[in-house]
């Protein structure tokens, strides 16, 4: 039988090929090629070159926002971004400078002939060559993997003597203790194996947002000093069946080959969901799943390969993945105590400049509940309020002013109250603060303020804890459902009639009062029993009901009970100290922001 070949294309073909190669590379890459040259400097360094007259030609590229210069011989080309300066012009003359339309184009002719025509040409044969040997070589997946779609893409920190340390994540020291473990076998192998034990395979680190999972794995390949394969869980998924997997036997090929070393894996719950059992054909992330698996049982005993891992999600992992032999190691990475947010202001506050005054004791307190990711947004919103002051330097009060910032938002200016609602407002805020006071039990006041934030509160009442709260009786948490209702109830007691400021202390009341009933057991009627299941506890920790209709309606009742009994007390305690009411709501209209120091000596006196 004879073969059939296919009919040969005119050269003209390959002509126009070439033609097309030659303009695309002109029009593509020259100005990128071109775009190469240029270094890229400081404003600072720009300015002391003008000032030393240093610079040859200038071209000042507004559309472009930067500033392309030479130096005085004219053999580089430097750029720097635009800076606000209405006197460069005058400078850039005084320095001796030649204003030019076109600095890039009019360097290196030479040059500029051999990379437009003669490196085209060169790189045109090279492909040529390549194709009459390889094309049509391969077909079917090996063309997908002949295009690196099988290859895995995980990003490699060789080992480096300038990365994270240990010493750069605070707050978080029982994970580090749980990890300078897996530091100690990288290093000292050896005596592991003497005892005859064995590392974990895996280790999964879980916990809230910006806890700083990522930056404690990389401070465990810092302090190991050894290479670091970094990959999100969701690029292992692809569009086409069966390259997820492959991009796991890559990555884990690659990681065995550079053996120590540490594979990172973010956000591993997008594709170590639990299988559900329903048989639907070929599932691309149930492969990738299974190749996981598969290649994590493959590791042999102190091969020196250890996997880390990081979700928000602990619940929706696969069993199979988070047996012993596998992830056989969980870290909790939870939200810093008061220690541990001291801690961290204090690390990234190394990197600015503070005033002697700073008092990172009272930041953290009044940062309660922060993450580390939260605390670094902290300090950074402080630094940027003093320069927009005109300082060289950070004041306590713009810390304190940075927490309202990243609870609230930022002070909204442009929202002007009217003097009616702006006494609402007033009697509202002291409302929460008067019945928290004359309450045992509740956190002191530290702040009130009626200036609206762009949050949407057109006030708010600030309570510190003075340390660390693990635990809640249920008379403190009764107290504050009634601190949340006293807002209301001053306007109640004072105007007569409600508005709809009260929404947010509404929704927490109800909140808390329904936790009380159907998850802490302090119903007498429910007494011990769990009614209600938390999911995602990391990510809000939403809550559903696990009871009959029946039941449910009563549980409905006694929260509406346990909520009017508590508004009824806010109202009792305002009503008999209308006196100190007035009198502070009069005193916050005028200030608009007081401290907790000045509604105490007015209460108190």
């Amino acid at each position: 039988m004879n073969e059939i070949k296919q009919p040969k294309k005119p050269l003209i073909f390959y002509y126009g090929i070439v033609l097309l190669i030659l303009v695309l590379f002109n029009f593509l890459a020259m100005p990128w090629l071109l775009q190469r040259q240029i270094q890229q400097v400081d404003y600072g360094t720009f300015m002391t070159m003008t000032d030393n007259g240093e610079i040859g030609q200038v071209e000042i590229q507004e559309q472009e926002n930067q500033i392309l210069f030479t130096n005085k011989d004219n053999t580089q080309v430097y750029k720097t971004g635009m800076v606000e300066d209405p006197d460069l012009a005058q400078r850039l003359w005084e320095s001796g400078a030649k204003f030019s339309g076109e600095i890039v184009e009019q360097m290196s002719p030479i040059l500029n002939f051999l990379l437009s025509w003669l490196l085209p040409i060169l790189i045109f044969v090279g492909i040529g060559q390549l194709l009459s040997k390889r094309l049509m070589k391969r077909a079917g997946g090996a063309n997908s993997m002949a295009f690196g779609m099988g290859k895995s893409n995980a990003k490699v920190y060789v080992k480096s003597s300038e990365g994270i340390k240990f010493s750069d994540v605070a707050g978080e020291d029982e994970a580090k203790e749980n990890l300078a473990e897996i530091v100690d076998y990288l290093h000292n192998p050896q005596k592991y194996k003497d005892v005859g034990a064995a590392m974990p395979k895996g280790l999964l680190l879980v916990g809230p947002p910006g806890t700083g999972k990522t930056m404690l794995a990389k401070a465990v390949a810092g302090e190991a000093n050894v290479p670091f394969f970094s990959m999100s869980g969701s690029e292992f998924v692809e569009m086409f069946v069966g390259m997820g997997a492959a991009k796991v036997r890559d990555l884990f090929k690659q990681a065995k080959e550079k053996a120590p070393c540490i594979v990172f894996i973010d956000e591993i719950d997008a594709i170590g969901k639990k299988r559900d059992g329903q048989l639907r054909g070929n599932d691309e992330r149930e492969q990738t799943l299974n190749q996981l698996l598969t290649e994590m049982d493959g590791f042999e005993e102190n091969s020196g390969v250890v996997l880390l891992a990081a979700t928000n999600r602990p619940e929706s992992l696969d069993p199979a993945l988070t047996r012993p032999g596998r992830f056989d190691r969980r870290v909790p990475v939870e939200l810093p105590d008061l220690k541990g947010r001291e801690e961290i202001l204090r690390v990234h506050a190394k990197k600015i400049k503070l005033s002697g005054d700073v008092d990172f004791s009272k930041i953290a307190r009044m940062a309660s509940g922060a993450s580390g990711a939260e605390l670094a947004n902290i300090i950074n919103e402080a630094a940027l309020r003093a320069v927009r002051s005109n300082r060289k330097y950070v004041l306590q009060e713009d810390l304190e002013e940075s927490i309202e910032v990243v609870i609230a938002g930022y002070q909204k200016k442009n929202a002007i109250l009217t003097d009616k609602e702006k006494m609402i407002v007033a009697y509202h805020e002291i409302g929460h603060a008067l019945v928290a006071a004359k309450q045992n039990a509740s956190a002191p006041v530290q702040k009130i303020t009626i200036v609206p934030r762009t949050s949407g509160a057109l006030g708010y009442t600030m309570q510190v804890d003075e340390g660390n709260h693990y635990l809640m009786s249920k008379e403190e948490i009764e107290n504050k459902i009634a601190t949340l209702t006293g807002g209301r109830a001053a306007e109640e007691v004072v105007f007569g009639s409600v508005t709809t400021g009260a929404s947010n202390d509404i929704e927490q009341a109800t909140k808390l009062a329904r936790a009380m009933i159907t998850r802490y057991g302090m119903s007498e009627e429910f007494d011990m029993v769990a009614l209600e299941t938390v999911t995602n506890q990391y990510l809000g920790g939403d809550a559903s009901l696990a009871c009959a209709a029946e039941t449910q309606r009563q549980v409905d009742k006694q929260v509406v009970n346990l909520v009017k009994q508590e508004h009824q007390r806010a109202l009792q305690i305002l009503s008999e100290n209308r006196r100190k009411l007035d009198e502070l709501a009069q005193f916050l209209y005028e200030r608009e922001t007081i401290t907790g120091e000045e509604f105490m000596n007015i209460l108190e006196r």
